[in-house]
């Protein structure tokens, strides 16, 4: 540490996160460490004039980090793949469509409505996990991954729906969860009967911290993300068990070659199958630091989950990706990089990555290094200071300031995942703005930088009918493991206390898909396993299917034209005006043919700059899609969005 000096951290991937997401949460300026001067000063002088912020424990894990991750990125011609100009769409299986009255979504109810998919102009099929479990935690504890649990259907009905799929000209990727099992998985139960041999080492297995009572104290102060310690004591084996997230779900020790073999083999046992790549979940956790040290109270404190530090982005991560691409992801028919069409095209590997920033985010997906091809990072669903359990409103020029970076950062080979929603976060149409008059503004707007900027973009299921957040009446209405715990930890919230759950609970995204205007949406014959708390009018699939003012309309056109002119999905982004508060825009394509997008970012009118020259209107979210026009074009209505092709 003596030598290591802000300079050589801000030039190292994992360095430049680190202080990119402490400048971020102070609001500063990324000119205050990257700077000649500050440059040269060492890290441990900066540590002494800032210790809130970088502390010994700071400066320590940064080390660690920064020697994991380290590499330059080459310049590199880009390989076309299928994915990159693709549009995804998340199913959340259990509450897309019921098809036998039984209250939870399966694969036939997704079966059922794929030809709504095709319609929508859908390139490929997202589930949450459709594997064999016990559903504490909804599917994402697997007891076992090559088996289709009851709940959600049989494996020939799966077959059919992958064969529905590909008949459709789409594909289809599912939701690995390989950090962890179920405890109820088989090697799980091995590892308790013999948790010294052979299966012990499957799994993290250790005894107490100190000599003392079994049981009464965890082998390091670690905390799961579903709150509580990180540590079971299983009194059958006497050990204790790791479980980042909760009590039934623990990690599998990577770092034991068998895990890691045994993880490939499942990956082609489902290629075999059909399927046309996975979402790996917090697949950046697998790595962690050898003999599972403490973790930093004081980096507890600022992440809010103590010993995040030791595994996030571990030392042997990289490697470990680069196996599963090679062994896992690699058809054995088919050369690496090569490019078919149709399902026997190079499965596509995307990782959900929580923590992980622009820099490690780019050493994770570049080419060259076969490691993924997407990640998911998180850093823009909260604005600076903020937690998604907080209530308050979103700002789109946030999001504007984060989209300009990242993209202006990757190289012509690199792609980025963009979106705001999934199974695990609430409803950003209602984070942006709860008022009821802006939700279909503000669905248009968020669907056009999805859908318009670079990137490959990911819809969750309802997203594209502007679905909003649920109005829970009470605890007992909450069924998400995570909500449940988190309320649980924090009895200073009072008597009313659960409300505080409204702002952040992942059940918002988890209620039944919106079919129709019915009590039961049409989502099932039965009772739904989960009530929806939204009353809305307007708000359906039904109900918007040919309304050529709605959300769905302006998701269908957007689709439509990205699909029409490969320029816009492909091509360049050059920023318009970024300085300009309120006001995103930006011009995409290449020498042939360009596009104009513009978009209010506020709930006020605002004056736009002047266009480029020579435009031609192609959709305006306050006209009908299949008339655009506006009144008056040097006025931008609340949230409203403007596409313009460029002659």
């Amino acid at each position: 540490m003596q030598n290591l000096t802000v300079g050589k951290v801000y030039a190292n991937p994992a360095g430049r996160d680190a202080l990119d997401k402490m400048l971020m949460q102070l609001g500063w300026p990324t000119f205050v460490v990257n700077n000649p001067i500050v440059g040269q000063i060492p890290l441990r002088v900066v540590g002494k004039l800032a210790k809130k912020f970088l502390n010994d424990d700071f400066t320590n894990a940064i080390q660690d980090l920064m020697a994991a991750n380290t590499g330059e990125l080459p310049d590199s011609a880009p390989v076309p793949a299928w994915w990159q100009s693709a549009v995804f769409y998340q199913v959340y299986p259990r509450s897309f469509q019921d098809s036998d009255g039984d209250g939870f979504g399966d694969i036939a109810g997704i079966t059922s409505r794929l030809d709504y998919l095709k319609d929508l102009g859908v390139d490929c099929l997202w589930l949450s996990p459709i594997f064999e479990s016990p559903g504490d935690d909804n599917g994402y504890d697997i007891s076992d991954y090559r088996a289709v649990d009851p709940e959600m259907g049989t494996m020939a009905e799966l077959e059919e729906l992958i064969a529905g799929v590909h008949e459709r000209g789409m594909r289809i990727i599912l939701d690995l969860v390989v950090n962890h099992t179920s405890d109820r998985h088989p090697w799980f139960q091995a590892a308790l009967a013999d948790p010294d041999g052979e299966a012990g080492q499957w799994y993290f297995l250790r005894d107490d911290a100190a000599a003392g009572e079994p049981g009464t104290k965890p082998p390091n102060n670690w905390t799961s993300f579903f709150s509580g310690s990180a540590w079971k004591w299983f009194p059958e084996a006497k050990k204790w068990a790791l479980h980042l997230f909760a009590p039934t779900q623990m990690d599998l020790n990577w770092d034991h070659a068998p895990v890691r073999r045994e993880v490939a083999d499942i990956v082609q046992w489902w290629l075999a199958k059909g399927v046309d790549g996975f979402r790996l979940d917090v697949i950046n956790y697998i790595s962690k630091q050898a003999n599972l040290p403490a973790g930093s109270k004081f980096i507890g404190e600022l992440m809010t989950f103590t010993g995040v530090e030791k595994y996030y982005s571990g030392p042997h991560l990289h490697e470990y990706l680069a196996e599963l691409r090679a062994n896992g992801f690699t058809r054995k028919d088919q050369p690496v990089g090569a490019e078919q069409p149709g399902a026997d095209a190079r499965p596509v590997m995307i990782g959900e990555t929580p923590g992980i920033g622009v820099e490690v985010g780019r050493m994770l997906t570049h080419p060259e290094r076969g490691e993924m091809d997407l990640i998911f990072n998180f850093d823009h669903l909260e604005t600076p200071g903020h937690i998604r359990w907080d209530d308050y409103q979103y700002d789109l020029n946030f999001l504007k300031k984060y989209l300009i970076d990242y993209q202006r950062r990757l190289g012509e080979e690199e792609w980025m995942s963009l979106f705001f929603e999934n199974h695990d976060n609430p409803r950003m149409v209602s984070k942006v703005n709860p008022d009821p008059k802006f939700r279909s503004a503000v669905s248009k707007a968020l669907a056009t930088i999805l859908l318009g900027t670079r990137g490959v973009p990911f819809i969750y299921q309802g997203q594209e009918i502007a679905s909003a957040n649920q109005d829970f009446p009470n605890l007992e209405a909450f069924r998400d493991i995570e909500s449940i715990n988190y309320f649980a930890e924090a009895p200073d919230f009072g008597r009313d206390g659960w409300q505080a759950l409204k702002a952040g609970s992942r059940d918002h995204a988890r209620t039944p898909m919106r079919w129709e205007p019915r009590s039961d949406l049409g989502f099932t014959a039965g009772v739904p396993w989960i009530s929806p708390w939204e009353q809305s009018t307007g708000y359906t699939v039904a109900e918007q299917t040919g309304d050529a003012n709605s959300p769905l309309e302006w998701h269908r056109r957007l689709i439509q034209l990205r699909r029409d002119n490969p320029n816009w999905p492909r091509g360049h982004i050059a920023f318009w005006e970024e300085n300009r508060k309120d006001y995103f825009a930006w011009l995409r394509g290449d020498s042939q043919q360009r596009f104009f997008f513009e978009i209010n970012l506020s709930d006020q009118e605002i004056s736009r700059p002047a266009l480029p020259r020579a435009v031609q209107l192609l959709a305006a979210s306050y006209a009908p899609v299949d008339a655009p026009q506006v009144n008056n074009p040097e006025i931008l209505l609340p949230y409203e969005a403007r596409i313009w092709r460029v002659r």
